[in-house]
């Protein structure tokens, strides 16, 4: 959560930009349409979706509108459901619902007439200037060329990069769905069995839908550690509940087993399949080996190397901001970062990654009104997170977080996913289906 801290008010200056203002935001996942989306927003004067609502006895912020340029850009066509790879990639009809493309996401449309939408950009930022606030721009399929995106403010969203399966490696929403039709085929036909390399969340989460979809699949799940989920900060009765729900779903499980090689070789009925080598000697045979085990690194060669720590991770202040650091970034408050690519506490989760592009839309908002009105920014800013975690195990799901500690069980998959792995959680939350009729009727 954030708290607010309010910061010495700057002289108004007449040098300053005016509206509307240009926001790029870098990056069009969780955390950059949740700043996007919040933005709007609050420069239309609504309460931004992904805010908490007045405290009992507190009035609403008054709204203060101001006219915005909004462009996300992003490498893929559409925002795609990273937590749900593990069934799109067992279900092409599930693969088919985690893309959507940005073209159909009416939450980036405009509400009236009088409201810009959201701009979306199929490519990618190879550098900012951030003295001149000015980013380059290659757009997909564009060969090398490059052109220039000037800013006011800017978020960096990009996230880190992930190896499939973890992650889609498609830019395009169809050529996914024909990689994840092609995943699903070759697991499926696999008459000596699947193995899932890795321990982590993705690999159970895999293992287990697999498994689930396909009850007469024999999945095995590997892993080199004597518990799962072995580089979380977890209590170990989180790490053994996952691994019983794991069991009891039918997926057999190897622990404190490293791969070693996997060559092709002849079952004793002559057909063609895989052997699976493990470091302590032990072979398996199985036609297909998914490998859940990846060193994701963050997506930020394109920001300024002096705010990076030493892993690539941006080395935000609390407000969200790149550190300022004696001046050395240039407008170092007037840029942004958020999700998975910032250093900060806590599990990487998608939850959080919206919670910063709120926070990152607030103090977007509350700078721009400084600009016009000199009036003192009230910023908010993110308290450190605790480990926390959320995990779909089959037909029941994991879950902890301190004050409530572990619960598990077929309730808890309903609550923390219902029923879709929180493709409709995240969808409605960020409510990117579009405002109610009665709400667009109401503002036009």
């Amino acid at each position: 959560m954030g708290s607010i801290t309010e910061l010495p008010a700057l002289a108004v200056d007449s040098t300053a930009p005016l509206p509307p203002f240009k926001v790029l935001i870098v990056g069009g996942g969780y955390g950059g349409l949740s700043a996007a989306l919040n933005i709007q927003d609050l420069c239309c004067g609504r309460a931004p979706r992904c805010g908490e609502p007045p405290k009992e006895g507190e009035s609403a912020p008054e709204p203060f509108q101001v006219a915005v340029d909004i462009t996300v850009v992003d490498e893929r066509d559409g925002f795609v459901h990273l937590i749900g790879m593990p069934l799109a990639l067992a279900d092409e009809k599930y693969a088919e619902k985690a893309w959507v493309k940005y073209e159909d996401i009416a939450a980036l449309r405009p509400r009236s007439s009088s409201e810009g939408g959201i701009r979306v950009l199929h490519g990618s930022v190879s550098s900012i200037d951030p003295e001149r606030k000015v980013a380059t721009y290659v757009a997909r399929g564009g060969g090398v060329q490059t052109s220039e995106l000037e800013y006011d403010y800017l978020v960096a969203a990009t996230g880190l990069r992930r190896a499939w399966p973890a992650a889609p490696q498609a830019m395009r929403q169809k050529q996914f769905r024909f990689e994840a039709a092609q995943h699903i085929h070759a697991a499926t036909e696999a008459k000596h069995g699947v193995v899932v390399v890795g321990g982590g969340a993705v690999g159970i989460e895999m293992a287990s839908e697999l498994k689930m979809l396909y009850p007469n699949l024999k999945v095995t799940l590997v892993h080199s550690r004597d518990a799962l989920l072995s580089s979380e900060p977890l209590p170990d009765d989180v790490k053994s509940r996952s691994l019983e729900i794991l069991r009891e779903g039918g997926v057999d499980t190897l622990m404190s087993h490293r791969l070693d090689t996997t060559e092709e070789t002849l079952d004793p009925q002559g057909n063609t399949c895989l052997r699976v080598r493990f470091t302590n000697g032990h072979t398996l045979l199985a036609d297909k080996v998914i490998m859940a085990v990846s060193s994701p690194v963050p997506s930020t060669t394109y920001l300024p190397p002096q705010i990076l720590n030493d892993e690539g991770y941006v080395r935000i202040q609390p407000t969200l901001g790149f550190p300022a650091d004696g001046g050395a970034t240039p407008h170092a408050q007037d840029h942004f970062a958020i999700g998975d690519l910032a250093q900060w506490s806590g599990i990487k989760r998608c939850g959080g990654a919206m919670h910063m592009g709120y926070i990152a839309a607030h103090n977007i908002h509350q700078l721009m009104r400084q600009r016009l009105q000199g009036a003192e920014p009230v910023f908010q800013k993110l308290n450190e997170v605790p480990p926390m975690i959320g995990l779909a195990v089959g037909t029941k799901a994991v879950a902890y977080w301190p004050e409530g500690g572990m619960t598990s069980g077929e309730d808890v998959l309903k609550t923390f996913f219902g029923d879709d792995l929180g493709f409709s959680i995240c969808w409605n939350y960020l409510q990117l289906g579009g405002p109610k009729k009665e709400e667009v009727v109401a503002e036009v």
